[in-house]
């Protein structure tokens, strides 16, 4: 059967490639803007995840579509992909020092049957100076982030403290995906790499 992850997600397609599960990357071209924030920043996912899989349910019938959408929140407030360079500056002078957490919600369908799971991961970020900032947006990726950052690579030194799921934080939660594909008859542990 085959396999469609729908996203455009690096991170997404890199956490699926640890596996030998055979998959085919299709974005799914929903407009997340069309769906209005009203609070709750976990249904919030939810919902664009299961968005996502209705789109792309359309087009792929008979597949099993995995979708999911993160959404990062800070005092109340969610942030999205940054619009400028200047928007993820301002989104990282308000996570220094504080608290976040990253939602991220993902959606397993087959058919007409849909299966979906929302995972949380606190964040503290550590106190950052205006120059640090600056560093991290010249040597690491963070337009196309959530909230204005990745936490791989030199993300880790934005980062004092993590409770949760790493790979929650990256987009793609391993652990909610094992539990929702195996709902369609998919079992990642059958999928381990050999070692090389």
């Amino acid at each position: 059967m085959r396999i469609i992850l729908g996203s455009e997600s690096k991170s997404r397609r890199e956490i699926l490639s640890d596996f030998s599960l055979p998959f085919e990357q299709v974005p799914s071209h929903f407009d997340e803007e069309s769906v209005p924030y009203e609070g709750d920043p976990k249904n919030h996912a939810l919902t664009l995840a299961l968005k996502k899989s209705e789109t792309l349910g359309a087009l792929y019938p008979h597949d099993v579509i995995l979708t999911a959408d993160s959404v990062v929140t800070c005092q109340g407030k969610i942030y999205n992909k940054p619009v400028s360079q200047e928007e993820a500056f301002n989104f990282l002078m308000t996570f220094s020092g504080n608290w976040q957490s990253v939602f991220t919600a993902v959606a397993v369908r087959k058919g007409e049957d849909v299966y979906s799971h929302v995972e949380e991961t606190k964040l503290l970020f550590n106190p950052l100076t205006p120059y640090q900032i600056q560093q991290f947006h010249s040597y690491c990726q963070f337009m196309t982030k959530a909230g204005g950052y990745g936490i791989e690579k030199c993300g880790n030194l934005i980062i004092s403290r993590l409770e949760g799921s790493y790979d929650n934080v990256l987009g793609l939660p391993v652990n909610s995906v094992q539990k929702l594909l195996l709902q369609v008859g998919i079992d990642l542990w059958d999928y381990l790499k050999p070692l090389s």
